[in-house]
């Protein structure tokens, strides 16, 4: 089963950012569920908890990857406490994933964007939802990496659809 990871902002759901992005997180889960896709997140709430939602109302899987003690989101199928602070959760979450997809996102995003690249992992940043996501994309060299040693390919889409055909062209 191929694994999709989706990092992006944290926070209360019915709060800006993230109540902005409600309907696109809740449709990529949605989407990504119906294509059979494993699906890891960090396992909290915010863009991880809509992700989650859309993913299992349509019947899909969501592990979430959880920092320190925390029993995560009400939507996830499994949750994995790792003991670990939020950084080091984030490597093991990208560890066990084939490709990234980005919504948002603040310095925890950047961090797992970067860690992605760093470990040859394929990214797609899902434009126009700001943080990050949309910071990242104005530094690509080229339009698609984040250094010159070009280890893999940095995506943009800007629309769910487009992001769920680039992962499938990728795995």
């Amino acid at each position: 089963m191929k694994r999709v990871g989706v990092v992006g902002y944290s926070g209360p759901i019915d709060r800006p950012p993230v109540s902005d992005l409600r309907e696109l997180c809740l449709d990529l889960g949605m989407k990504l569920a119906e294509k059979g896709f494993l699906i890891f997140n960090g396992g909290r709430d915010g863009v991880m908890e809509l992700v989650s939602q859309g993913a299992r109302e349509s019947g899909g899987t969501v592990v979430g990857i959880l920092p320190d003690e925390e029993t995560g989101n009400p939507h996830l199928s499994v949750a994995v406490k790792t003991g670990l602070d939020f950084q080091m959760r984030s490597f093991v979450l990208l560890r066990n994933v084939d490709v990234v997809a980005s919504i948002g996102g603040e310095i925890g995003t950047a961090i797992e964007i970067l860690g992605a690249y760093a470990l040859g992992k394929p990214v797609i940043l899902l434009r126009g939802t700001g943080g990050w996501t949309d910071r990242i994309a104005q530094v690509l060299i080229e339009g698609k990496y984040l250094d010159n040693r070009k280890i893999v390919e940095v995506h943009q889409a800007w629309t769910v659809e487009e992001a769920v055909r680039i992962i499938e062209q990728i795995l």
